[in-house]
């Protein structure tokens, strides 16, 4: 069964395309405007971003000035993230963040903002009243969380519920078919794979808060550009924080598993890869970060590759027959 690129998230009016642009570290390209404008000409008009990330909000608002598509775009950005060892989830770094980010963007709204971390120590009733003062304001549409657990999703939501406020209704956890084995940047990220993100998958499943997954190929460990007999070099293929979080045996016999697979349906490894996210029962995106447009045709692909249960548990080493 394949899947529809474009899909409804309440309370956002536009289509969102199931596969958001990502822009944590821009490409080294010639031209940012040509290439955000061949992205959405591939269809994905989704694209996320955030406060930390290196010029990113300043090129996406210089190509929605002057392109003139901010009402065809939906835009992703994240507040909150720590400078250094100073934890920022609080209701005045929130403020200074988002003021900042629409000036950046260029832009008097941003359709879904989230916490890039969470602090545990802060008390979620923080959290909430500020998203809903940015949403009475007509600054915010969605809000949730980047990192968050689900129980600390729940006990926002509850307070929310309980004082009559806007509850988190989408969330943003590492996720895919590369299990996250270590620490990618630090202890304060959330992965929902693996047998330890089981709780969380059937949690999401179960209420279908939509979950925007980034490293979804595994920080290019299913990028296509190793193979799954090159880890004992893989350092070759792979970045610092792709070695020490999903560098592992069972990975790597994830991605044999994929070559096996891929090849019999005819299509890539990351094609296949990025098909096994949406064939989970959760409401998914996925974050690919790209520089050719027609790479995310290629991505898109993705969204038609049928998958059974049977192959998708081979691929996540649940089952050795598929």
């Amino acid at each position: 069964m394949g899947f529809d690129l474009y899909t409804k998230i309440e309370g956002i009016e536009k289509d969102v395309s199931r596969i958001l642009l990502g822009t944590g570290f821009l490409p080294d390209v010639d031209d940012y405007d040509a290439w955000l404008t061949g992205i959405l000409d591939t269809g994905v008009n989704a694209i996320d971003t955030a406060r930390v990330y290196p010029d990113s909000e300043k090129t996406i608002g210089k190509w929605l000035e002057k392109t003139g598509v901010r009402d065809k775009v939906v835009i992703l950005s994240k507040c909150g993230h720590p400078d250094g060892s100073v934890k920022r989830v609080n209701r005045r770094a929130m403020l200074a963040d988002l003021d900042k980010s629409l000036e950046e963007l260029r832009t008097d709204y941003i359709d879904i903002y989230i916490l890039h971390r969470d602090d545990p120590s802060v008390e979620v009733a923080e959290v909430i009243e500020t998203f809903n003062e940015m949403k009475a304001r007509g600054k915010i549409g969605l809000f949730g969380g980047s990192n968050w657990t689900y129980r600390r999703i729940e006990e926002a939501n509850e307070y929310a519920y309980k004082k009559g406020l806007e509850p988190f209704s989408v969330s943003s956890p590492s996720f895919g078919l590369a299990d996250q084995l270590g620490v990618v940047w630090d202890d304060t990220c959330v992965t929902i794979s693996g047998k330890a993100g089981e709780e969380a998958r059937k949690w999401y499943a179960q209420n279908q808060m939509p979950v925007v997954a980034y490293s979804s190929l595994g920080r290019g460990l299913f990028s296509g550009r190793l193979k799954s007999t090159d880890a004992d070099n893989a350092e070759q293929y792979l970045d610092m924080f792709a070695m020490r979080g999903y560098a592992f045996p069972d990975n790597f016999e994830r991605l044999r598993r994929c070559e096996i697979l891929a090849k019999e349906k005819e299509v890539s490894v990351p094609q296949l890869a990025m098909s096994w996210i949406f064939h989970q029962k959760m409401n998914m995106f996925a974050v690919v970060s790209t520089s050719s447009p027609v790479r995310m045709q290629e991505n898109i692909k993705a969204l038609a590759i049928d998958l059974s249960e049977k192959e998708s548990d081979y691929l996540n080493l649940v089952s050795d027959l598929y």
